[in-house]
């Protein structure tokens, strides 16, 4: 009798500890863009799936060219550079390798490789211009000049965040 009476605010209890984990526990693994240099960041996001593998595309300030910059997710959240590929050279599209680095050209496309580039996270700085800005996953292209705010940088990364965190922040796609 004594075992009915203590039974259900167990189950209540341990109810509201799961529902609680599930809300504030970081188990979402995201891609973040965070408003860098602000007193209150705003979080943008797009919620990793299973591919390890992106892309971000940009229309070069001087050439007007395409710049497609591919990634890869490592073991432990951080992100390794895999290559870059455009089609002009110039300020900030070498045309030269550096240790640790191939350059091919093929087509009049050069395709800079990454052996082992990686790091915690990135700046990325959404101008003010009428030019292309996408971040590509999963076979989607989704454009960053319609979700960022034109003018800011925002800290790049992959990391978890909580239901709670999702909530509060952007979802960029969808």
């Amino acid at each position: 009798m004594k075992w009915k009476k203590v039974f259900p605010p167990v189950i209540l209890l341990f109810t509201l500890l799961v529902v609680l984990a599930f809300i504030f526990l970081p188990i979402h693994k995201v891609f973040s863009f965070t408003e860098y240099r602000a007193n209150h960041p705003e979080i943008y996001y797009v919620k990793m799936k299973n591919e390890q593998e992106f892309q971000i595309r940009y229309v070069h300030s001087i050439f007007l060219t395409d710049v497609i910059e591919s990634y890869k997710v490592t073991d432990q959240n951080a992100i390794q550079l895999l290559s870059m590929q455009y089609e002009d050279v110039g300020i900030g599209l070498p045309g030269y390798a550096e240790k640790g680095q191939t350059l091919s050209v093929k087509d009049g496309l050069y395709t800079l490789s990454f052996e082992h580039n990686i790091i915690q996270s990135f700046v990325l700085f959404v101008g003010d211009v009428d030019a292309d800005l996408a971040f590509r996953y999963e076979g989607f292209e989704t454009d960053l000049k319609k979700h960022l705010i034109r003018g800011k940088s925002y800290s790049f990364r992959v990391q978890r965040l909580s239901f709670y965190q999702m909530m509060k922040g952007v979802k960029i796609n969808g």
